[in-house]
């Protein structure tokens, strides 16, 4: 079942990047960002990353983690991480489990012909482990300030 605002999300444990097992029980204590983007090193999720990298002191200023999501492979991952210098991790979906509990695959076109696709999206869980808020189809220029000032909000109430 998908995930739905105010409710607790799911526990899950995941691969990510440097070699960690990201388990959302273990992570209490600490607000939570889950960032969907559909594939690494293309223009809109090297953008999305980079924001991300850029206000990633701010985001733990405010008791909140990042992680990334898509469903490239560990090994792609590492490569866009180190390429782009994200000093956070990046989870390797490969078997769609967080993005069907977050409900991020959609059918896209392009150039005429259809396919499955992760719709680029955001979610912010609470200390508790309780879904806040989420951005759905997100538009790369200005959101990751948008999260920001949520997670700075949720920090303070």
């Amino acid at each position: 079942m998908p995930v739905a605002i105010d409710s607790p999300v799911a526990d899950f444990q995941v691969q990510a990047t440097s070699g960690q097992q990201v388990a959302l029980g273990a992570l209490k204590g600490r607000q939570l960002v889950l960032y969907f983007y559909p594939k690494d090193s293309t223009p809109g999720c090297t953008t999305e990353g980079q924001n991300f990298r850029d206000l990633h002191a701010e985001f733990a200023a405010a008791n909140t983690l990042i992680f990334g999501v898509s469903r490239d492979s560990l090994k792609s991952h590492e490569n866009f991480k180190c390429k782009q210098e994200f000093p956070f991790e990046l989870i390797a979906d490969t078997d769609e489990q967080l993005c069907q509990l977050f409900d991020v695959i959609k059918l896209k076109k392009l150039y005429g012909k259809e396919y499955l696709s992760i719709e680029r999206s955001t979610f912010l869980i609470d200390k508790d482990g309780v879904l806040r808020q989420e951005w759905r189809g997100v538009k790369v220029p200005g959101h990751v300030d948008a999260v920001l000032q949520a997670a700075r909000a949720l920090n303070a109430g």
